[in-house]
């Protein structure tokens, strides 16, 4: 598994169509784990090649709730008329990870639709250098203003997310323990929380340590937000994370289990001195 997932960002990072060709064909993997990186991948490239195999997976009810959470996610990155109608025919979804993800696909769509002259606006970070499902608000703006924003229940999800990726931004230990804190906050639902752990893992502040190991312990949590916790405590690479990461790589959820084999290896990356996670062209 964790040469495979290091295959998989080789090939993100390739970014070409034949590259794309090549990773569709895990969108289907029995590894739910995997098939849900790689459609992350697809989204992160924002190649229209990827568009109708993305629509295929969130339109195959087969798969797992996950995986076609992240073609959704990866459609709302890439765009287009044909990603914004397939995500349209899912705002009613009865599986909720599906349809907030949706929502919030449409609104990144429609937000980029307005602002023109910001459409980059989520994904020009140059430390995080990822696609991100929403642009920031305001880095200027208070912190407590932000986390208000980022804990309000009344608010859209794409409103809450904004605030959740200036947070990042800031990346101070105040914006750090409201992180924590929309961790924990179960009413938002899956999808919500773990964008949290995703992003406190991007921020690789050890604070955030206890908070994210609190959830992957957590076998009442739904596996997307254990996963995400397991893969953030592999970026932040403290020791005192392994025994916990080795216990769940025999955890009941597959997401899970595999997503601790894949963090142990990002742990001993981050620790190493490897040149480039995403190593697949080479030999070893």
């Amino acid at each position: 598994m964790e040469k495979r997932n290091r295959v998989i960002f080789t090939l993100k990072n390739l970014g070409t169509t034949k590259a794309i060709d090549v990773l569709k064909e895990g969108l289907t993997d029995p590894s739910v784990l995997l098939a849900h990186e790689v459609a992350y991948c697809l989204g992160q490239t924002r190649n229209a090649h990827a568009v109708p195999y993305l629509v295929n997976t969130l339109k195959n009810d087969a798969l797992h709730p996950m995986v076609r959470h992240e073609a959704a996610e990866a459609l709302g990155a890439i765009g287009g008329e044909n990603a914004e109608s397939t995500l349209r025919e899912y705002l009613n979804c009865s599986i909720p990870e599906i349809r907030d993800t949706c929502q919030i696909a449409v609104n990144l769509i429609e937000w980029k639709n307005v602002n023109k002259d910001d459409a980059d606006a989520n994904a020009s970070h140059p430390v995080f250098l990822s696609v991100d499902p929403a642009p920031p608000l305001n880095e200027s703006e208070n912190v407590q203003n932000l986390g208000k924003v980022l804990l309000n229940t009344d608010l859209p999800l794409f409103e809450r997310y904004r605030a959740l990726f200036a947070l990042r931004n800031v990346g101070t230990p105040e914006a750090i323990k409201f992180l924590g804190e929309a961790l924990h906050q179960k009413s938002s639902g899956a999808v919500f929380t773990h964008e949290v752990a995703y992003v406190l893992g991007q921020m690789q502040d050890k604070l955030a340590t206890q908070a994210l190991s609190d959830v992957l312990a957590d076998e009442s949590l739904n596996c997307m937000v254990r996963h995400e916790a397991a893969e953030a405590l592999g970026s932040i690479a403290e020791d005192q994370t392994i025994d916990l990461l080795k216990k769940f790589t025999n955890d009941k959820e597959e997401p899970v289990s595999a997503s601790c084999v894949v963090a142990l290896d990002i742990l001993n990356y981050v620790k190493s001195d490897q040149f480039q996670y995403a190593d697949g062209l080479t030999d070893n």
